[in-house]
């Protein structure tokens, strides 16, 4: 860390996933019922996004013949620096084909962007020009939360907020970096959706899809989703913030 910066808070020691479990607060959202949607667009800035935060819900919608569409911003291609980024691009884009499948939403209308992983706010203003555009016709959209701590999901998330009237956010690395009751959440705007045992299941195999992701990187690297990050996504619920 650079003298005098602030520590990146993807890279903080983390918040087990048993605090947030054993959290009441967590349990007493209010509840939302994503059956009720006519039809949804997802926006994910990298592959493994749209399961992590909203695979459960995914798995619920397909199942019911809800109209799905997932926005895929980047291809993922700057994972693991020092590799060939064209190779992992390919390898992301694959495991999120499986993913989906696994989930039992590969019918799902993929459409790729192709914007360069870790430079999405570059690219911020075009991003959103193509989220009203690709959103339009959808009832609801879900995309990343727009503080999540991740440049490229903060910027995606912003994009999609001013593209779209009315989002809902979803947190990825928020359950990392935040504690129950953190005051950097605006838990008043939360909403959980409670997730059937058969959409936990999907939503497990789902994640297990993203080797690259969970497994050790080159030069010794830890995994960009150790386990005790894994963790966070395979509890019965999910959660979205207005």
């Amino acid at each position: 860390m650079v003298a005098g910066r602030a520590p990146n808070l993807i890279d903080l020691p983390g918040t087990p996933e048993d605090a947030w479990g054993s959290w009441p607060g967590l349990w007493w959202l209010p509840a939302i019922d994503p059956l009720a949607w006519g039809s949804v667009v997802v926006v994910a800035a990298h592959p493994d996004d749209e399961v992590l935060g909203a695979g459960g819900m995914m798995a619920m919608l397909a199942a019911a013949g809800v109209r799905l569409r997932l926005i895929a911003v980047t291809d993922g291609e700057a994972s693991h620096p020092g590799a060939d980024p064209a190779a992992i691009a390919r390898t992301r884009i694959a495991e999120s084909a499986a993913a989906l499948d696994l989930l039992g939403a590969g019918d799902t209308e993929v459409i790729r962007l192709g914007f360069p992983d870790t430079g999405v706010a570059a690219r911020e203003a075009e991003l959103c020009a193509r989220l009203r555009e690709l959103c339009a016709g959808f009832g609801t959209c879900l995309a990343p939360w727009e503080a999540d701590g991740h440049a490229d999901h903060e910027a995606a998330g912003r994009a999609a907020r001013r593209a779209v009237r009315d989002v809902l956010a979803y947190p990825v690395w928020m359950w990392h970096w935040a504690a129950p009751g953190d005051p950097r959440v605006p838990w008043q705007r939360a909403r959980q959706v409670a997730l059937p045992a058969d959409a936990v299941a999907r939503k497990r195999s789902a994640v297990a899809a993203f080797a690259s992701q969970l497994t050790g990187r080159p030069g010794g690297s830890p995994p960009v989703l150790p386990a005790g990050v894994v963790a966070h996504f395979t509890r019965r619920q999910e959660v979205l913030l207005r």
